[in-house]
């Protein structure tokens, strides 16, 4: 898969070059583009944001510079267009899914006040957000889809890893423990040590169950 960000801040995605990701980057099991929009603006001081017409706070990211770079990194249209954005449908596991079955995906981060809304229209797929708060700008957002969809990604992660995880199957993950058997006081239950895995199965249905009552009852309706 390859993911192309449009942004007016690319210093900001060095993060993607650690861990998992940087590993899938090097394999090239995921191609990660970093395209500055200001390459693109046809302002000879290298504009890309301007007032918004009727007033109000802050400045508006300009449709030119913005239209000009998706046409340049997708000239015939051929990667899922995404813009990052508070006004979006809430990012969601089954969603993910979807995403990572595209061979190409172009990310918009916006900024300021956001983007000139006919360079949404014209050049936009979808909108999408990763929460119900309103961030500086859409490339943590951005982050945050990409370290989700590259998960799905043929041999990033092996197939274990992506059984009995949150939102799987509508529920939170069980809890979790590793050695020592007590810290502080407090020991791994005795039936994740029995080596009964019908009951350490039964165990985690139930914990799941528990805490996705307590923490997102929403998730049961």
């Amino acid at each position: 898969m390859k993911i192309t960000i449009l942004t007016l801040f690319p210093e900001m995605f060095s993060a993607l070059g650690a861990s998992i990701l940087g590993r899938a980057q090097k394999e090239k099991k995921l191609e990660v583009e970093v395209v500055d929009i200001r390459k693109y603006t046809e302002d000879k001081h290298l504009k890309c944001d301007d007032y918004p017409f009727g007033g109000g706070a802050g400045m508006v990211m300009m449709a030119q510079p913005v239209g000009s770079a998706i046409e340049a990194v997708d000239p015939r249209h051929e990667a899922r267009r995404i813009y990052l954005s508070p006004k979006g449908k809430t990012l969601r596991q089954d969603m993910v899914v979807s995403l990572a079955e595209n061979e190409r995906l172009v990310l918009l981060c916006g900024h300021y006040e956001g983007v000139d809304q006919r360079a949404i229209d014209l050049f936009i797929d979808e909108e999408i957000s990763i929460g119900d708060y309103v961030l500086t700008g859409g490339e943590l957002p951005a982050m945050v889809l990409i370290d989700c969809v590259a998960r799905y990604i043929d041999g990033v992660l092996s197939p274990e890893s992506l059984v009995d995880e949150s939102f799987s199957e509508g529920l939170l993950e069980y809890p979790h423990y590793t050695r020592p058997v007590e810290y502080r006081g407090i020991s791994v239950p005795e039936v994740l040590r029995s080596g009964n895995h019908a009951e350490i199965d039964k165990w985690r249905r139930e914990q799941s169950v528990l805490l996705t009552k307590k923490n997102r009852p929403d998730l049961l309706r």
